[in-house]
């Protein structure tokens, strides 16, 4: 009998650790969002340039960096080429 009550109380207490782990790991949005961005969903769209993201870009931004990020997620190529 006193066997059961350790593996519960084992157990309760390695179920409580996991919970507040688990609470600490929580995600808040997408890593590859600024703050002011959107962040409901999977289905959201962050704005394009430097400084919709998160990180800033370790080189210099140019005109063909715009051009990518404006063009992504849609499949065709932009068209100011």
């Amino acid at each position: 009998m006193r066997m059961i009550f350790t593996m519960l109380a084992v157990g309760g207490a390695a179920y409580a650790l996991s919970r507040k782990l688990a609470e600490r790991n929580v995600s808040h949005g997408n890593a590859a969002y600024a703050g002011n961005q959107p962040r409901q969903s999977h289905g959201d769209v962050r704005d394009s340039g430097p400084e919709a993201m998160r990180d800033p870009p370790v080189r210099k931004w140019t005109n063909v960096d715009e051009a990518s990020d404006q063009s992504f997620p849609a499949s065709d190529p932009p068209g100011n080429y």
